[in-house]
């Protein structure tokens, strides 16, 4: 069964940084782009960074420069390292796996809070 289960979230001051973490089991994972999105209070779901099964990145203008995706392929797991986190940050992170084939998957979400 495939599961992706986010963790690192929790509650961090302005400038601070955090770790997320998504695990995922039940999946070849060198077949799948992973991708982070967010979800502040009261927006949209919007894309975060993602990394291609290759190892190509791309970012939100927003993070550029202070947040970097990566992957482990032999933990199976993607990393989203977040430095210098502004309030504006404060989300639910939701990891999702995509497929070679389109086939897409999410996790439940870790909650980042940024505030002082």
């Amino acid at each position: 069964q495939l599961q992706l289960v986010e963790s690192g979230g929790g509650e961090v001051q302005p400038g601070g940084s955090l770790r997320l973490s998504c695990a995922a089991s039940g999946l070849t994972f060198g077949y799948y782009a992973m991708t982070w999105y967010r979800q502040g209070p009261g927006k949209e779901r919007e894309l975060v960074a993602g990394i291609s099964n290759i190892g190509v990145t791309n970012y939100a203008d927003s993070v550029k420069g202070r947040f970097t995706i990566y992957r482990d392929p032999a933990k199976t797991t993607v990393y989203l390292q977040m430095n210098s986190l502004k309030p504006e940050d404060t989300a639910v992170y939701f990891c999702n796996a995509k497929s070679v084939y389109a086939m897409e998957y999410w996790g439940k979400g870790t909650l980042v809070t940024v505030s002082s």
